[in-house]
C-alpha cells in the first residue's frame, strides 16, 4: 500500500484478510524483508496497480521511485496492469494522457476508468473499473491472450462507436443508450494487434484508447458524412455505432415551450450508413455489422446480413443485464456470410470479445 492510501483504509484491514504482512514503506522496522520491492519483482507473475491515481502513473511514466510500489515497477520485468482511477478533469489532463501514452508503449496494459458520478460530484470518466473488468484484463494477461501479436499489420480499420443524436429543439434531442465500450475496446485490441485504426465518433460515456485517429459526428448525418469521407482509405469498417433509424422532420428553432397536453413529432428515416458502406465498398474491404435485438436475436441479425450485403454480423441480446448497453462484458453471437452455423460466445469482457470479432475479421481475410 502506498501512504496515502492508508489514510482510506488501514493496513491491518489487508492484513486480515490476505493473512500476509502488508508492505508499506521497505524500511520500516516491522517489514521482514528489507529488499520487498526486490523480491516482489522476482516472484510475481503480474502486478495489478488499482487504484492508479495520476500522481502513480506520473511517477511511472518518468521513472520516479520514491516509495515502494513504484520502487517496485522500476524493478519488475513482468507485465503490469493499471486501473486509473481519478477526478475527470484529472483524467482529461493533456499530462495525464502524455503520461497514459508513455506507459502504454513501455508495454503497461491499462484498463479505461468507468463513467459516472465521483465523490467529488463530478460527473465523466474517472471512475474506478469496476472489479469484474479488471480481473478478466488480468486473466486475458496471465493466459497470455494480451501478448502483442501483429496478425492485423496492413489492416486501416474504420469503426463507428457510440450513439447519435438527432435535434427536436436546442436542448432535446432523440438518442440510445450506447456507451462506446465496445467500438472502442475494438478499436483498442485492433491497434494491438498491428491495425491503423480510425473511429468515427458519436455521444459516448467512455474515453477513447490512446493512439487512434478520432472524427467526431454527432448526428446520423454527420456520421454518414465522415464514414464517406474516411471509408476510401480503409480495408474493414465495423459499424459499432448505434445509430439513430430516424430523425424529427423538423428540428424547431427555439426551445418547444410546455403549453399542450401532447405534441405530434413527424420522424424520417435517416441514412442507412452500413448499407451505404456496403454497397460502395472498394475491392477486398470487409463490412462487419452490430445487431443490438431484444428478441429473436439470431434471425433478426441473419436477416440483417443478407439485407445489407454483409461479411460478418455480432448480434447481442441488450435485454440481458451482462450484455446490454454500457455493461463491462458482453455475450455476443457472431454469424459468417459463408457458414451456416453461428458461433456463440459465453459472457466475457469487451476486451476478450473484441478479440474474438477481429480473430474472426482475420479468419475471412483469409478465405474471401
Amino acid at each position: 500500500m502506498t501512504k496515502r492510501a492508508c489514510e482510506f483504509v488501514q493496513p491491518l484491514t489487508f492484513r486480515a484478510l490476505s493473512g500476509s504482512h502488508v508492505v508499506v514503506d521497505d524500511y520500516a522496522p516491522d517489514n521482514p524483508d528489507p529488499i520487498a520491492h526486490i523480491t516482489f519483482s522476482q516472484t510475481a507473475d503480474l502486478l495489478i496497480v488499482a487504484p492508479a491515481t495520476a500522481n502513480i502513473i506520473a511517477k511511472f511514466a518518468n521513472g520516479v521511485a520514491d516509495d515502494f510500489l513504484s520502487s517496485t515497477y522500476l524493478a519488475c520485468s513482468v507485465p503490469v496492469l493499471v486501473a486509473p482511477a481519478m477526478n475527470t478533469t484529472m483524467w482529461e489532463h493533456p499530462a495525464t494522457q502524455r503520461n497514459l501514452e508513455r506507459l502504454r508503449a513501455d508495454g503497461v496494459h491499462i484498463t479505461q476508468p468507468d463513467a459516472g458520478e465521483m465523490a467529488c460530484g463530478t460527473i465523466g470518466p474517472g471512475r474506478l473499473s469496476e472489479p469484474e473488468r479488471i480481473v478478466a484484463a488480468a486473466l486475458e494477461i496471465l493466459n497470455g491472450s494480451s501478448v502483442a501479436r501483429k496478425d492485423l499489420s496492413g489492416e486501416r480499420f474504420l469503426i463507428t462507436v457510440g450513439a447519435t443524436r438527432e435535434e427536436i429543439d436546442p436542448v432535446r434531442f432523440i438518442s440510445n443508450r450506447s456507451s462506446g465500450r465496445m467500438g472502442f475496446a475494438l478499436a483498442e485490441a485492433a491497434l494491438k494487434r498491428g491495425g491503423e485504426v480510425t473511429v468515427v465518433v458519436g455521444s459516448t460515456t467512455v474515453s477513447p484508447p490512446a493512439g487512434i485517429k478520432i472524427v467526431n459526428a454527432l448526428s446520423a448525418d454527420e456520421m454518414a458524412r465522415a464514414v464517406a469521407r474516411e471509408s476510401a482509405h480503409a480495408s474493414v469498417f465495423i459499424g459499432a455505432a448505434a445509430i439513430a433509424d430516424y430523425r424529427p422532420v423538423q428540428r424547431a428553432a427555439q426551445k418547444i415551450k410546455k403549453s399542450e397536453e401532447s405534441i405530434i413529432l413527424t420522424l424520417e428515416r435517416t441514412p442507412d450508413v452500413l448499407s451505404q458502406v456496403a454497397a460502395s465498398r472498394a475491392k477486398g474491404m470487409l463490412v462487419i455489422g452490430f445487431a443490438a435485438e431484444t428478441e429473436n436475436v439470431v434471425e433478426n441479425a441473419r436477416e440483417k446480413l443478407r439485407g445489407k450485403k454483409l461479411d460478418a454480423i455480432i448480434a447481442n441480446d441488450v435485454t440481458r443485464a451482462d450484455s446490454g448497453f454500457d455493461a463491462a462484458t458482453n455475450a455476443i453471437t457472431i454469424i459468417r456470410k459463408d457458414q451456416n452455423d453461428p458461433i456463440e460466445l459465453p459472457v466475457m469482457s469487451k476486451t476478450e470479445a473484441a478479440d474474438r470479432i477481429l480473430d474472426i475479421i482475420r479468419s475471412l481475410r483469409s478465405v474471401l
